[in-house]
């Protein structure tokens, strides 16, 4: 059974960091397309960052420079280190598995098949 659990978000004040992390069992994290999202209050779901197989990685404009996608085979598990935040960056975070390596699925809400409950970061001084 796949499963996905995100951790690490929390209370931070502007221009802090966070790491989250997103634990995966039932497949294995390091030779699959992973996805971050996230929900900010009153909104809908936003595209944060994919890593393809290969481990190449994306990012909305939003966070680029800021945001860094990785992840941990002996660990079987996906990371987004977040830098420089900003209020604007307070959401419900989630990780999703693609149900491709194409990016354009990476990208859509549509395009994940299996999702975690999320982590809440909130940016605030």
């Amino acid at each position: 059974e796949v499963q996905l659990v995100e951790s690490g978000g929390g209370l931070v004040q502007p221009g802090g960091s966070l790491r989250l992390s997103c634990r995966a069992s039932g497949f294995t994290a390091i030779s699959a397309a992973m996805s971050w999202f996230r929900q900010a209050p009153g909104k809908g779901l936003e595209w944060v960052s994919s890593i393809s197989r290969g481990g190449n990685t994306f990012y909305a404009d939003s966070v680029k420079g800021r945001f860094t996608i990785s992840r941990d085979g002996a660990k079987n598990t996906l990371y987004l280190q977040l830098n420089s935040l900003k209020t604007e960056d307070t959401a419900m975070y989630y990780c999703a598995k693609p149900k491709s390596n194409v990016l354009g699925d990476m990208k859509k809400t549509d395009g994940m098949d299996y999702w975690g409950e999320g982590t809440l970061v909130t940016v605030s001084s």
